[in-house]
């Protein structure tokens, strides 16, 4: 079953996407990374090798884990400084 969630990019993500943020279908982590690059491509997908991942705040290092209907999820790119 596919959920929809609201995807905000932020840096590179939002650079390699040109949006602010999206809403896509997905039940899993992994399967909102494939839509995400089937959307924006091979630039986002580098992008993505780097990234982490909040949904609804809260660090998500699974890609198996389940996404629920309305979730945010935050794209978020390595940032520098300290």
């Amino acid at each position: 079953m596919t959920t929809v969630v609201t995807v905000r990019y932020f840096a590179a993500a939002r650079a390699a996407t040109g949006l602010n943020e999206e809403t896509l279908g997905a039940a899993t982590v992994a399967e909102l990374r494939a839509e995400m690059v089937k959307r924006h491509g091979a630039g986002l997908e580098r992008v993505l090798s780097a990234c982490g991942f909040l949904v609804d705040g809260v660090a998500c290092h699974d890609d198996l884990a389940a996404l629920h209907g309305g979730a945010t999820v935050d794209v978020l790119p390595p940032f520098a400084g300290g």
